[in-house]
């Protein structure tokens, strides 16, 4: 487990000196009062963040990361370490790469890169032209922005 601690965190329209527990990279437990005792024993990590504050992260809906085929403009690895620098921690990208991302077997490639490549939460579209109804409907929306 790790701590961050006695941070001013802002969510929800409030702001308050407070600690978020992690386990496992989830967001377990936020005190807004003292963390219990036997709570910092437990933890491999305690972050001192006194003095700085702790925003949620963006999630950006729309992103044009052009890998594959265009990486002279950005990959999935730069873009995305650009994208957490400015507090987006998840991002869902658009389909006009080259080759465009309309065949079930182009998004899995693209899943593949970006289980390589990035560093932020990730999701991608499929992309609808005239003749992939087929690719469309093959579509887990669990997996899949739509």
């Amino acid at each position: 487990m790790k701590l961050i601690h006695q941070a001013v965190l802002i969510n929800e329209g409030r702001s308050f000196t407070g600690s978020v527990l992690i386990e496992r990279d989830r967001i377990s437990k936020v005190f807004e009062s003292e963390v219990p005792e036997s709570i910092l024993q437990l933890c491999s990590e305690i972050i001192d963040a006194r003095g700085l504050y702790l925003i949620p992260g963006v999630l950006d809906d729309q992103v044009h990361f052009r890998d594959p085929g265009l990486t002279h403009k950005g990959d999935i690895y730069t873009e995305s370490r650009a994208a957490v620098a400015g507090g987006v921690t998840s991002f869902m990208e658009m389909p006009n790469t080259s080759p465009q991302t309309v065949t079930m077997d182009a998004l899995r490639e693209k899943f593949d890169l970006a289980a390589q490549k990035s560093i932020a939460n990730y999701s991608f579209y499929l992309g609808a032209t005239n003749d992939n109804i087929k690719e469309l409907k093959k579509v887990d929306k669990k997996n899949v922005c739509e």
